[in-house]
């Protein structure tokens, strides 16, 4: 059995909630309450309530939780009992609070809603309730001999690997086939990723991927001879971000190759390159000496007929271009824009004065 309590200020919302059709499963005890219904219960908690003031969490929210193989030894005479048993020993004597089961989930829980302020005006201190509640349902879980929940924690955590020996070695054998393909396709771009995926279930192996209430894929999951992993037990390469990184790892540095190549000295030219090459060697675009004055000879041609045209264009029109002249009546008015704009900021500065 385990406990769990907490302060708050949705007493409505709560009490709505534990008597909602479809959840309700049997309404155990009513302590210094008259209603039945959830309206009408808050409705007579308020009353209390209302003479304290300053208190803003006026509730008390309270979950007890049965273990699976407890469910059979507690008929609803003894889950009364022990809300009863759990409540007093919170302390609660004094307070208005109601219990109920609820049947939504597997597992059995009971659920109490207390009033905060007891029926003298005292505030209930909530100093390490939660601590409180967990203490209390161990002592009871032990007084009952039912399963007490931190016992079964501990003993998943120091759980020795030889306690299940067919999931171990089928872990074992995904481990090895992961590895070995990781090892085979690590860092050859999206067609290796895609080779690792084509093989792994080839070799029966089945990748889920895990996606939350949003849609969005947090994780992924997989699947071997009805055993199911998660990513972080097969290891830390095969997560749903760091395993596309492995094969993204060597694209970087290939498109930096080429800005190397680019910085390499012309000494290296004299030097024939013995790997694979693109072209050919007799096919590359070396220079070579025969070919320069080709390549200037047409670039000559092309300059001397520019400035040649250019010559007939400046005879042809003669005195109409004077360029000298054109350039003194420019400069002319632009020093008479200047002034005038000049004076103009003048009459305006005198104007804000």
């Amino acid at each position: 059995m385990i406990g769990k309590c907490k302060a708050i200020a949705h007493g409505s919302t709560a009490l709505d909630y534990i008597f909602r059709e479809g959840k309700l499963g049997y309404r155990l005890a009513f302590h210094n309450l008259c209603s039945r219904e959830p309206k009408a219960i808050y409705e007579e908690m308020k009353v209390v309530s209302d003479h304290n003031s300053r208190c803003r969490n006026k509730f008390l929210r309270i979950e007890i939780g049965i273990a699976p193989q407890d469910e059979k030894k507690l008929p609803v005479s003894e889950l009364m009992r022990i809300a009863h048993l759990f409540a007093k020993r919170m302390g609660l004597d004094n307070h208005q609070w109601v219990a109920i089961t609820h049947k939504d989930t597997d597992n059995r829980h009971i659920h109490i809603i207390a009033n905060r302020i007891s029926l003298y005006g005292e505030v209930y201190d909530t100093t390490f309730v939660g601590n409180r509640a967990a203490r209390v349902a161990e002592e009871i879980s032990r007084e009952k001999g039912l399963t007490i929940a931190k016992e079964v924690k501990a003993e998943r955590k120091y759980q020795k690997p030889n306690a299940t020996p067919t999931r171990e070695q089928t872990k074992q054998q995904v481990q090895q086939i992961c590895y070995a393909l990781l090892e085979k396709y690590k860092g050859t771009g999206i067609t290796g990723h895609s080779m690792f995926l084509y093989e792994l279930n080839k070799s029966g192996i089945s990748i889920e991927r895990m996606k939350n209430k949003q849609g969005k894929v947090y994780g992924l999951k997989f699947s071997f001879c009805g055993q199911s992993f998660k990513a972080s037990e097969i290891g830390r390469e095969f997560g749903y971000r760091s395993l596309q990184k492995n094969f993204e790892a060597t694209n970087k540095e290939e498109s930096r190759k080429p800005h190397q190549t680019i910085q390499e000295p012309t000494e290296r030219k004299e030097q024939p390159d013995t790997g694979y090459q693109l072209v050919p060697p007799s096919r590359s675009s070396i220079p070579r000496d025969n070919d320069t004055p080709r390549v200037q000879n047409p670039i000559g041609a092309v300059a001397d007929t520019i400035v040649s045209a250019a010559d007939e264009v400046v005879e042809e029109l003669g005195d109409l271009i004077t360029p000298t002249a054109q350039g003194d009546d420019y400069a002319e008015v632009a020093w008479q824009r200047k002034l005038r704009n000049q004076a103009n900021r003048k009459k305006k500065r005198g104007r804000g004065i």
